[in-house]
């Protein structure tokens, strides 16, 4: 099922942004380099113990300004709390408590989420400690001591983060029907690419409200087999304050893949590809999913006997980093290919849970090494020892050698593209881990 999700939550200022990269650790720069998703990064994967979960930083919330940009920041932290399967609430010990904290509680308490209250900024428990006590007048519970940029306290905060993750029971009927989200920029068609699947088959087996502000669960019944769409209808920007915006409208679509089996990216056919098309689609990269871009609004292009090619081109350049992804040029106003949409999906669903004998992995891995020499530096040479697939949903590999520095990037990729050649896995993305043992061994 889908990783518990928390928001980190305060006024402007308190250190969100310093926790939000002590939580994250690592992820933080290694997400940064993955191509066609935004630097600007709001959320991370995170994990305490055995717990892993979605981190999501919001804007600074000032409750009663009146600043355009404050108050959609505002709006779009409110997305994140009702998002939010728990809320650390950070306020900074330096300041003392301040009528904005009380307001921003305020706003949590009508959440009826559970909430963490964090004061930060505790870099010394003998000096500040007492100062740490006026919190409590908050009313939401007892606070917790820490300081971001010096990672104390954090332990005991997370503690108390993962006390409240939801429970997987009553979850496994629902993970046997296949999550599609439709995601994609404002104006591409989302909706109504759901609107016509619906209209065609006559069948709603329900509708009820996702888990972000603005999706919709629709259940959608074809050829006997049912799917769920998660439709991020909400993702649209009232106004044109882009560069402040544009990061939190993400939110949505985060949460949305992450609930997913399979991420359908709507194109816009009229206006081509776009860099946000992009970081759109990296988001469902990085978190392993089934792709399929669906161009839409084909209908409403002139073509030529070249059109299509030149399209697919055009998009296999700008997302060359997942050359796997299935592409359809569909039209939600004339149901052209919405069918083959369906057998992409089940095609992708196959290509997900698609398991790989250990054996056969080892005569591909062979075969591979005696075609192409693994890499070597300073006179040592790379050794592959064995491969053999530990996961599906996507579908993971772990690859023994000898010494881990030596095993580049170029390499795996080639290895990647030989078990592709065996397999197609065609619509997924495929990991890869390099784990390191003794030749004795």
């Amino acid at each position: 099922m889908s990783k518990p999700i928390v928001a980190i939550v305060g006024r402007p200022n308190v250190g969100k942004s310093t926790l939000f990269n002590a939580l994250a650790g690592d992820n933080i720069s290694i997400v940064k380099d993955t191509p066609g998703v935004t630097r600007d990064r709001i959320y991370a994967d995170a994990s305490w113990l055995n717990y892993n979960f979605t981190l999501i930083d919001t804007g600074g919330i000032e409750p009663e300004s009146n600043d355009v940009i404050l108050s959609q920041m505002r709006d779009q932290a409110q997305i994140a709390i009702d998002t939010a399967d728990v809320i650390i609430f950070i306020t900074d010990v330096r300041q003392g408590l301040v009528d904005s904290d009380s307001k921003v509680a305020d706003m949590l308490r009508r959440s009826a989420k559970p909430v963490i209250l964090v004061v930060n900024k505790v870099d010394s428990y003998e000096k500040y400690m007492p100062d740490v006590y006026e919190f409590y007048n908050l009313g939401i519970g007892d606070p917790i001591p820490i300081s971001a940029s010096s990672k104390l306290g954090i332990g005991d905060m997370l503690d108390e983060v993962v006390k409240y993750f939801p429970e997987d029971s009553g979850e496994d009927e629902e993970n046997d029907i296949p999550h599609i989200a439709i995601v994609g920029k404002p104006n591409v068609g989302k909706s109504s690419i759901v609107n016509k699947l619906l209209g065609q088959n006559r069948v709603i087996v329900s509708n009820v409200a996702g888990t972000t502000r603005d999706a919709i669960d629709t259940n959608i019944l074809w050829n006997g087999k049912e799917y769920i769409f998660i439709d991020t209808a909400g993702l649209r920007r009232k106004n044109k304050i882009k560069e402040e915006l544009e990061r939190y409208s993400i939110i949505r679509t985060v949460t949305a893949v992450e609930r997913a089996d399979v991420v359908i990216v709507v194109i816009d056919a009229q206006e081509g590809i776009t860099e946000q098309d992009a970081k759109i689609a990296g988001i469902a990269h990085e978190r392993g999913k089934g792709i399929i871009i669906a161009v839409n609004k084909w209908d409403a292009i002139e073509k030529d006997d070249k059109t299509i090619y030149k399209f697919t081109n055009r998009i296999r350049e700008v997302l060359s980093y997942m050359p796997y992804a299935e592409i359809l040029f569909i039209s939600a106003q004339t149901g052209q290919r919405l069918p083959k949409l369906f057998e992409t999906i089940d095609m992708v669903l196959e290509n997900q849970s698609l398991r790989i004998q250990t054996g056969v992995l080892n005569e591909i891995m062979t075969e591979a090494v005696a075609m192409q020499q693994p890499p070597s530096d300073k006179g040592k040479r790379l050794k592959l020892f064995y491969m053999t697939q530990v996961a599906i949903k996507p579908p993971t590999f772990v690859i023994f050698v000898n010494n881990k520095e030596l095993m580049h990037f170029s390499y795996t990729r080639y290895l990647e593209n030989k078990v592709r050649e065996a397999f197609g896995f065609r619509g997924t993305s495929l990991k890869f881990i390099i784990r390191e043992r003794n030749e004795e061994k």
